[in-house]
Parts: structure tokens; sequence; C-alpha cells
């Protein structure tokens, strides 16, 4: 469907997309571009129809926390769609953490409805492993592992000994003429 589009495009002397190969790009990208979209969509839900969510959970009057709620994430799926895609998963990941606390509220005795409170906790639980699991993936390389310190290494593969007789026999084989 995607070549069909990028052909209608072309001009008439050029070559016709007729197979692409496979999409190449960071470790994370398709769960990241999921994640992002999905962050859009439940964020649109949130903000335009927060008594959707408020009322199962047994959280009435608490609309505009939710669409608060669905403004972040709206932010962060956009920037999940992003260059800077590493830091809208990293917000979705504090995100799910204030979710979670959110919904802890509505964990009261009095709440007839406290089992999808905890449903929802548990749905919480998955998206953020999932959100964590993208963070981590698309990380950049220098912050990956850990910081390599070289205290011992002078800088000269063979040592410091056999730098100082290369150099002194280049100066030696350079001062007597020799080609």
């Amino acid at each position: 469907m995607t070549m069909y589009f990028a052909n209608i495009m072309r001009s008439k002397g050029d070559p016709k997309i007729v197979r692409s190969g496979p999409r190449q790009g960071a470790p994370g990208g398709r769960l990241a571009r999921a994640l992002g979209w999905f962050s859009i969509g439940l964020g649109a839900m949130q903000l335009l129809a927060p008594h959707r969510i408020t009322r199962p959970l047994g959280m009435r009057g608490n609309e505009d926390l939710v669409r608060v709620c669905g403004v972040r994430e709206i932010l962060s799926g956009i920037v999940s769609l992003s260059v800077d895609r590493n830091a809208g998963l990293w917000s979705r990941v504090v995100g799910d953490s204030l979710d979670a606390a959110a919904l802890m509220s509505a964990m009261r005795r009095n709440n007839p409805k406290k089992h999808n409170v905890a449903l929802a906790l548990l749905m919480v639980g998955g998206m953020a492993m999932l959100d964590w699991r993208a963070a981590q993936q698309t990380m950049p390389a220098r912050q990956t592992g850990r910081r390599r310190l070289y205290p011992d290494r002078s800088g000269f593969p063979r040592g410091l000994a056999a730098a100082r007789d290369a150099a002194r026999g280049a100066l030696s084989h350079a001062s007597t003429g020799s080609s």
C-alpha cells in the first residue's frame, strides 16, 4: 500500500518502486512508535471523554485530573514519535507512576468499584513495563553502558617503553641519514 502512494508522487521518467526492503531503525523503534500512537489515542479519550474513565473506577468528580493526564499522554505520545523519542518514552514511564498514584487514591474501602481499579492498576503496570523496555531500547549508545575507566592505560598499544624504544630507533635512523 505504501509503495502505491510512493509511486503516485513520482514524475513520469522516475523509476517505480517495485518492492521495499525491511525497515531499518533503532532496536526499539517499532515499539516506541506503537506506544506513541497508543499514548495519543488514550490521551485523546481522557481529554474528550473523562467520564468514561472515572465512572467505572468510582472516581466521579476527578474528570479534571483525567483531562490533565490526557494532555500529558498526548504530549508524551508526540515526543515518542519525534526524533527525541527516548525522552517521550521516559515521560511515559513517569506518567505511568503518576497514573498508578492517582488510581491508588481510588482503592478505598467505600469504593464499590475497587475491583475495576485493581484491574486498571494491573494494566498500568503492564504498560509501565512496556514503556520502560522501549525507553531502555531507544537509549543513545553513549548512555547504555557503564562508564569505562582506563587509569592503567597509556594510549600506546605495546606500552610506553616500547613506544620510547620505537621513537629512539626512528631518531637514530633519521640522524644516520639512512633512507
